[in-house]
């Protein structure tokens, strides 16, 4: 009993604490302004920025004023529906602000805001500044460009090792990511990169080039995010530079950019496996969730037609005394796109690796049609057993009409679905493939459409196998 009683108090995971009551008792203090400051700096500022918002308008003022413009940028990249707390600044106060953020965040917060507001607060900020943010603000959203920062520290490869730590020590007051230390020719052209500490712990006679590594990885700010998000998530870097087209290096893409790269792609790629063209949030206005979910119902709604039409034209030379058919069409249709739909997944998430050959995809391709034909076969012999038995004891009057067994109505059960899986996990496979080979977003061969192709595929697959087994075959009429 003490033994079981030991192992709990070790296995328990200890309450983490909540600073938000913590946060507004200080801010909400008699404490002077020094103190105040002081205080807040022992927390972290995604902590205060969770606070911002039980904040009253004039509790804010006053915390803004206290902190300084730079640890309020910090705290405002942390912010949700930061737009909010940038309308009740003016001007002036929101470019101080905005001009101490490192300029993908700063880009963040102004694409929040109406292009005229936008263009009042860029005109204040200093030219240095307002020249990183148009660079970043140049790329496309899908550009790997449109994430880069350009806080990072860079030095001329023939410097000394002296020299360096005096370009490190003079740019670190403006550039906080030093942990890598980037190396270029005289034309800014990327030739390497250094490690802190094996610049801090090189003597000083120590040639720079001989600890610059001189393959270290690097991506295209004109790459797309889909393109190299693989090739990020291989390096336990907390940086990867970003160069232009000349290989002069422009910017540097953070861990937490990659972090944030990978998360926003999962969420595009779920949201378009659900049939939406990209993800939705919880503030997202009506019609524009509207927008984004209207053209595949559209799309689904031809397609649903269509089938509807094929299980029309069926029944002319069906006999409606077979309506035990009908009875269960929803259970072909229902593991067709199961089938479909568990293919597509692992298919998606296959194609996000960049660098899968033509014979691996093959491979893969053979291995799905094989897992749909013994899935198929499996959920056809149990299909063929269970509703056999079902019919042949439960629906007498139609054993009894056609003086037929039960098992022929489950034969076509089961055969329509071991053949309709096997294509829907080929569909499954080959529709996002085809996609990705033109260009297209794999994602957007979505759950709802394969589901609805292989419902149309399914449609024909049962309703043909019955047309032969049970009426040409068995002449049941």
């Amino acid at each position: 009993m003490e033994n079981e009683k030991l192992n709990e108090e070790l296995y328990e995971v200890p309450e983490k604490p909540d600073f938000t009551e913590e946060l507004l008792s200080i801010i909400r203090g008699d404490l002077k302004v020094s103190e105040l400051k002081d205080k807040l700096e022992e927390y972290h500022d995604n902590d205060i920025a969770e606070v911002i918002p039980l904040l009253e308008p004039i509790e804010r003022k006053k915390l803004y004023k206290t902190l300084g413009d730079e640890a309020v940028s910090n705290i405002f990249a942390y912010l949700e529906n930061v737009e909010d707390y940038i309308a009740e600044l003016d001007d002036e106060k929101a470019a101080d602000i905005i001009e101490e953020m490192d300029a993908d965040d700063a880009i963040d917060v102004l694409s929040e805001l109406t292009e005229e507001r936008k263009q009042d607060i860029i005109t204040l900020i200093e030219p240095e500044a307002q020249a990183d943010i148009k660079l970043i603000d140049s790329y496309d959203e899908d550009k790997i460009g449109s994430r880069m920062t350009t806080n990072f520290i860079s030095i001329k490869k023939t410097f000394t090792v002296k020299q360096a730590m005096r370009a490190l020590i003079k740019q670190a007051a403006d550039n906080d990511n030093i942990s890598t230390i980037y190396a270029v020719e005289e034309d800014e052209t990327f030739f390497g990169a250094i490690e802190l500490r094996d610049l801090v712990i090189a003597r000083e006679t120590t040639p720079l080039e001989d600890i610059i590594v001189t393959n270290y990885p690097y991506v295209y700010a004109n790459e797309t995010t889909a393109e190299c998000i693989e090739q990020l998530k291989d390096y336990s870097e907390d940086s990867i530079p970003v160069l232009d087209g000349d290989n002069k290096l422009i910017g540097v893409i953070t861990a937490s950019d990659i972090v944030e790269a990978v998360d926003e792609e999962l969420g595009d790629d779920y949201a378009k496996l659900a049939g939406l063209t990209s993800a939705e949030d919880l503030d997202e206005p009506l019609f524009k969730s509207i927008a984004k979910r209207i053209p595949w119902l559209v799309v689904l709604l031809v397609l649903g037609t269509l089938i509807a039409t094929v299980i029309q034209s069926f029944q002319a030379f069906i006999p409606t005394n077979l309506i035990i058919l009908y009875t269960f069409q929803s259970l072909i249709l229902g593991m067709s796109g199961n089938a479909g739909t568990q293919s597509l997944g692992v298919t998606i998430r296959l194609l996000s690796d960049e660098t899968l050959t033509f014979k691996e995809k093959i491979k893969f391709i053979l291995k799905e049609l094989r897992v749909g034909f013994f899935n198929g076969l499996i959920i056809g012999l149990l299909a063929f057993l269970v509703i056999g038995v079902y019919v042949q004891f439960f629906e007498k009057s139609f054993v009894e009409t056609f003086n037929v067994s039960g098992f022929a109505v489950s034969a076509c059960i089961g055969i329509s679905l071991l053949v309709s899986m096997v294509i829907a996990s080929l569909d499954g496979t080959l529709i996002p493939i085809l996609f990705k080979k033109i260009g297209i977003d794999p994602a957007v061969a979505s759950g709802p459409l394969i589901t609805t192709i292989n419902d149309l595929v399914a449609v024909l697959v049962y309703y043909g196998t019955s047309l032969i087994l049970l009426v040409s075959v068995l002449g049941l009429a």
